[in-house]
């Protein structure tokens, strides 16, 4: 009977699996670098103050679900929380069509200039928000809308137009030009050909435009914490802030837990939802590019 020998195996072959091994490392240490602190402020948002600090990496003993009820009321979560959401649909709303019309404009109607302008976008993107939130305060009291939803509103429709229109305009591009000149054929006007036509197709990209917009304006806290000062326009972060100073008093640390809690769970049920989605979005993106 014939023994067949090993064959010495390549190097790039031995090499390849060295990477793979050595990637599933980093994958799963990101991994439980993420999972480990997000159980950890679930377990401590079901505990008392005294558990947390005594036992602060086992289950609670008995789930205190009354530290949300806490950190909505007394912590005035839940009105930041309405806040937070008024300003991040109001923005959407406004902020998705302006900034698809302007890509799609930049994208398919090249005109003397249009490539400047793409540029400024792109500029934008690089721009230190902190750099302009005193002369915002100044335009914004001048017009009499600081501490006004619609002022927050406005400068988050400013603060996200540039994002929008760089990813945006990467989508209409790819689109093909004989789809406007088929919809012109069937007699469609220019808007129709962009909103019967051309706005469908690059759906799968407003909605990841959409998706990491919505995380960012949720979780944004430098422009707010100047510019809406007042109790009846404070977002989420700027409540939570808040909570923390009064809670370090009060030693309520679970109510706190809570409202950190409260605060992940919109950002989490939306990503989960849409994942599949802004998988597939990314990974064609990676692809063309």
């Amino acid at each position: 009977m014939a023994c067949h020998r090993p064959q010495p195996r390549e190097p790039a072959e031995v090499g390849g699996d060295l990477n793979r091994f050595l990637g599933k490392v980093l994958l799963i240490a990101f991994g439980i670098s993420i999972l480990v602190p997000f159980l950890w402020v679930l377990m401590s948002s079901l505990k008392t103050g005294n558990e947390i600090f005594a036992s602060p990496w086992t289950p609670p003993k008995s789930p205190q679900f009354g530290n949300f009820a806490r950190a909505w009321s007394q912590g005035n979560i839940g009105a930041t929380f309405f806040n937070s959401i008024v300003a991040t649909v109001g923005t959407l709303a406004f902020l998705l069509p302006i900034g698809s019309m302007a890509a799609y404009v930049l994208a398919k109607y090249p005109f003397k200039g249009s490539k400047l302008i793409l540029n400024s976008f792109m500029g934008g993107l690089m721009f230190p928000n902190f750099l302009v939130i005193i002369p915002l305060y100044v335009l914004l009291k001048d017009l009499g809308l600081l501490n006004t939803k619609l002022g927050l509103i406005l400068v988050y429709i400013a603060y996200s137009l540039a994002f929008t229109v760089f990813v945006l305009s990467g989508f209409f591009e790819q689109l093909p030009n004989e789809l406007i000149e088929a919809s012109f054929l069937d007699g469609c006007t220019h808007a129709e050909a962009f909103w019967k036509v051309m706005l469908p197709l690059a759906k799968p990209g407003i909605l990841v435009v959409a998706i990491f917009n919505a995380i960012g304006l949720w979780n944004e806290y430098p422009l707010a914490l100047v510019l809406a000062q007042s109790d009846n326009v404070r977002t989420l972060p700027i409540g939570i802030a808040t909570l923390t100073n009064n809670q370090q008093y009060a030693g309520d640390w679970g109510a706190l837990f809570a409202g950190i809690v409260i605060v992940m769970l919109p950002v989490m049920i939306v990503y989960l939802i849409f994942r599949e989605q802004i998988q597939k979005t990314m990974l064609a993106g990676a692809l063309k590019g």
